[in-house]
């Protein structure tokens, strides 16, 4: 008898790691299920919506100014999930600070994290939509992410969604500049009016 086989993750496909890596700073690279993904930079009209976004959170969840705290929050962070890994990079990220991982934030850590946020949010755009409401939906949740936002700066708009039982669930639907509680940062009314341009 010969040894027993083992099973190796599938692994990205070398040439797929290769233009990942060789992808220029102009670009966001992504690859989703073993797919590149290149998307362009965010224009300003997005960046801005999720910078004046992710200010009006660092306060009160990351800072503990003015909330409860608890959390550590990071722009457009590597994401690496899953076996292959798939590597993602959304607009916000959130952990709760009891799971992120501190070794991260050391000199030489790798780029990408391994630990899947408990909140991640995604600022639409044409180039970037369909990707991000398809593949990166599915693969959040197969990864446990707890709650999702698709934050729309064209229909200022947050749909929210809940992770229940492996599947997403619309938590709400928020729109134009209303001042308003979001799961899962509902213990502050987050003025939606102050993220849209």
């Amino acid at each position: 008898m010969g040894a027993p086989a083992v099973e190796l993750a599938a692994g990205n496909p070398p040439e797929v790691e290769a233009a990942f890596q060789a992808a220029g700073e102009e670009l966001v690279a992504e690859i989703v299920d073993g797919e590149l993904h290149l998307s362009p930079r965010p224009r300003p009209r997005h960046a801005r919506t999720a910078t004046k976004l992710g200010a009006r959170l660092e306060g009160p969840f990351d800072s503990g100014e003015g909330g409860p705290g608890g959390w550590i929050l990071l722009f457009e962070p590597e994401l690496h999930l899953g076996p292959r890994p798939d590597k993602l990079v959304p607009d916000l990220a959130g952990w709760r600070r009891e799971r992120f991982p501190l070794e991260a934030f050391a000199e030489h850590a790798p780029v990408g994290l391994s630990v899947a946020p408990d909140w991640v949010c995604e600022v639409l755009s044409g180039s970037t939509e369909a990707l991000d409401r398809g593949k990166k939906l599915g693969l959040y949740g197969r990864e446990g992410v707890r709650h999702l936002w698709l934050v729309n700066p064209t229909l200022y708009t947050v749909e929210v969604y809940r992770l229940e039982r492996g599947a997403w669930v619309v938590a709400g639907v928020h729109q134009g500049p209303v001042p308003a509680r979001i799961e899962p940062f509902d213990a502050v009314a987050l003025d939606l009016g102050a993220i849209w341009v």
